[in-house]
């Protein structure tokens, strides 16, 4: 659980935000020839505490980006199809975040990674009433293919795991980075991030792990693939 946060904790993430340069926008104001900079909020998998923190963020004249893992829908803990209706009611952006989270994305095939963006895409424009464009990759890690198979199932925006502050195009898809606060990290390495800084160490960080996971090989594999479990109900800051 190490991206759960408790709500007093992830209302003083909230306040670090909240001193920063900008404030948090929605994906759709950018494009690739977007200038300056721009902070969005994103939260994944779709836990019931989406609400709680849409509440919070709308009490500051903000909205989030929340990511379903659609096969979770309705279950114990997770949100309803009421919910996320309600999420976009109220401003908020729906997307998907696969709908049966592999946890590494980039071992299955092609297809079957279209398979993944096309199913959970289609339940939730059936739940919006609109077409959904946006994503986030369950377990983070990407390979060249993972863009273009979602370019293939009709998503415009992919957030990633990389910690980058330059949005890049893949085809037809804008892809984001993202740095995602632990359970470790400080409100100042959240404030930090507010005002785009600390992404140098963290994309460091990002290459070490990934080396280890390369070395690691098929113990990695078999630890990540059985690891994944629905997430009890905390708060999950971007």
């Amino acid at each position: 659980m190490a991206y759960k946060h408790s709500p007093d904790v992830f209302l003083r993430y909230l306040d670090a935000i909240a001193d920063g340069p900008v404030p948090p926008t929605l994906v759709d104001s950018i494009t690739a020839a977007t200038q300056g900079k721009r902070l969005l909020l994103t939260f994944d998998d779709g836990g019931i505490s989406a609400m709680r923190a849409a509440g919070l963020l709308e009490e500051r004249g903000w909205r989030g980006h929340f990511l379903i893992t659609t096969s979770q829908i309705g279950k114990r803990r997770f949100l309803s199809r009421a919910d996320i209706g309600e999420l976009r009611r109220r401003g908020h952006c729906i997307g998907s975040h696969s709908h049966s989270h592999p946890n590494i994305f980039y071992d299955l095939s092609t297809e079957q990674m279209v398979e993944e963006w096309k199913t959970s895409l289609d339940i939730l424009a059936q739940i919006a009433g609109e077409a959904i464009g946006v994503a986030s990759i369950p377990g983070g890690d990407m390979d060249r293919r993972v863009p273009m198979a979602a370019e293939q199932a009709g998503v415009r925006y992919l957030f990633t795991s990389e910690p980058t502050l330059t949005p890049w195009q893949c085809g037809k898809v804008l892809c984001f980075g993202r740095v995602c606060p632990k359970t470790t990290s400080s409100v100042a390495a959240v404030r930090n991030f507010a005002r785009f800084r600390g992404f140098r160490k963290a994309a460091a960080v990002r290459r070490v792990k990934q080396a280890i996971k390369r070395i690691l090989g098929p113990l990695y594999r078999l630890r990540v693939r059985s690891r994944w479990t629905p997430p009890p109900d905390a708060a999950s800051p971007p």
